[in-house]
């Protein structure tokens, strides 16, 4: 099988692997933004709760191994890399190896499922940032597209929303809430993209495959400057609100703007969030994502097929299989809207 590219590169957020790397992760992340530097020792402490460690290096790791064990078996051929925009193994560096093993062109698959500046814009740009280190000779990108109504994605996440109402007591499974969380954006990004479309489109199809429960969609994880517009309702002021209202006992939560387990999810949902349910009495079930399951590697080998030629687009539900190349103008970055 002829390929326009000869390799692919996993592209993620990147985390910290020790305490002493916690600091300086956190800066890089927040360089140029406007977040009091109190807020960012509180995100500090949410690392050294788990002992500096963030476990989104380890599930890359793993969804690594689970593509590379995909393309062993059924194709193509194709070396497999990964690079980070914030934290080792940075983007640029891996670049500079790759260019070292003769790579000239590669499928990058970034670890977001939706369209938006901070998800898919400022990886092209960091693409290009990249590049632009490496000098000539440095291998162009390819980027996959968005996958969040992709089969791939959908059914192994159903399954997980549906393992987790199944832990609910029988008895009160009926009146159960589910809820899916996404990460909060600024309403200004959220306004130059589709993210919430697609957010919402996700829930619809996940909902749809576990038997059309009632849910909600809240958002969860904001790190913003004080005073600019963020997507709402927050997971913790939907929570107080349930309790209030009554009579529910048990929430379930699902976590479905994220794909792994990482440190957003193990802290905000299953720390802060779940502390939050005790506090108020509610009985708090929290769905894992899809990690490295073997469909949603087998999703990665099938969006590189599409872009060699030998494999349809696949989608559920009525938007259709997002575009492969992002026009010059998709996603721009917002003017932050501040409350008046």
């Amino acid at each position: 099988m002829t390929s326009p590219g000869d390799a692919i590169l996993l592209v993620s957020f990147g985390g910290p692997d020790r305490p002493e790397e916690v600091m300086p992760f956190l800066e890089t992340v927040l360089r140029g933004r406007n977040v009091p530097r109190e807020r960012m020792l509180e995100v500090a402490e949410h690392y050294h709760h788990f002992g500096g460690r963030s476990p989104i290096n380890d599930q890359n790791r793993a969804l690594l191994a689970a593509l590379q064990k995909a393309l062993a078996a059924e194709g193509p051929d194709l070396p497999v890399y990964w690079g980070n925009r914030n934290w080792h193994p940075l983007l640029t560096d891996t670049l500079r190896q790759m260019t070292a093993d003769g790579v000239r062109r590669a499928f990058a698959f970034v670890t977001s499922a939706y369209s938006s500046y901070s998800g898919c814009r400022q990886y092209l740009e960091d693409f290009v940032r990249a590049r632009e280190a490496v000098g000539p000779g440095a291998p162009e990108l390819l980027k996959l597209r968005v996958f969040y109504n992709h089969p791939g994605f959908i059914e192994p996440m159903a399954e997980r929303v549906r393992a987790a109402i199944d832990r609910v007591p029988p008895e009160r499974r009926a009146t159960a809430a589910l809820a899916f969380t996404a990460h909060s954006v600024p309403v200004a990004m959220a306004e130059t993209s589709r993210y919430v479309q697609q957010v919402q489109e996700a829930c619809r199809l996940v909902a749809e495959q576990v038997g059309g429960p009632a849910y909600r969609l809240v958002y969860q994880s904001r790190s913003g400057a004080p005073g600019q517009l963020w997507l709402g309702p927050d997971v913790l002021e939907y929570l107080r609100e349930m309790a209030a209202a009554g009579p529910v006992r048990d929430v379930v939560l699902a976590p479905i703007g994220f794909i792994s387990d990482h440190m957003e999810v193990v802290y905000d949902l299953d720390t802060e969030a779940r502390q939050l349910c005790g506090d108020l009495g509610l009985h708090m079930v929290r769905a894992e994502t899809v990690g490295a399951d073997p469909r949603f590697a087998a999703m990665i080998r099938e969006l590189v097929l599409e872009r060699i030629g030998g494999a349809p687009k696949r989608a559920l539900g009525e938007l259709g299989p997002s575009h492969d190349v992002c026009a010059d103008d998709c996603c721009p970055a917002p003017r932050m809207a501040r409350r008046p």
